[in-house]
């Protein structure tokens, strides 16, 4: 089992997309039994709380259900619970790196990492933005989603 955490600033809005997104492409190619994959935050900001409702509403009319999902914190632990721990943007990746064991720091990235035609490397945060900004972000997890998955399914066999 290849476990992967995605993680943004306060887990209600690019962080819970991704994994929704991720968990769809897994159902969508017969693997969600052989790949677990979660999401948390670095702030503490919403714990406890479900992903922003324009981020619901945007990955439903996309069939994407995030409703389930409720906001953590990333933990000691997930460092070594998790094998690739994948941060939204560099700000997130930096505070990720802070806390990372040495010996955990291989598995940090960044999840645009997995779509180099995206043109850049920060997936942006749409939380003070418009409607739109909730589209793109499915847009570029979507892609690095696809990405990522073709990167994992070889680890598999």
């Amino acid at each position: 089992m290849v476990r992967v955490l995605f993680v943004c600033m306060g887990n209600i809005c690019r962080s819970p997309t991704a994994e929704g997104v991720f968990r769809q492409l897994l159902h969508e190619r017969g693997l969600a039994d052989r790949i677990d994959v979660d999401s948390a935050g670095t702030h503490a900001y919403h714990v406890g709380e479900p992903p922003d409702p324009r981020a619901q509403a945007a990955a439903r009319r996309r069939g994407i259900e995030l409703a389930g999902q409720r906001a953590r914190q990333v933990v000691v632990a997930d460092f070594t619970t998790f094998d690739h721990i994948l941060a939204m943007d560099r700000d997130n990746l930096a505070l990720l790196e802070a806390h990372c064991p040495d010996a955990q720091r291989h598995k940090l990235g960044l999840l645009l990492d997995y779509a180099p035609d995206a043109g850049r490397r920060d997936v942006p945060d749409p939380y003070y933005g418009g409607g739109r900004g909730f589209e793109e972000v499915l847009d570029l997890v979507t892609d690095a989603g696809q990405g990522l998955l073709d990167a994992l399914v070889p680890r598999l066999r």
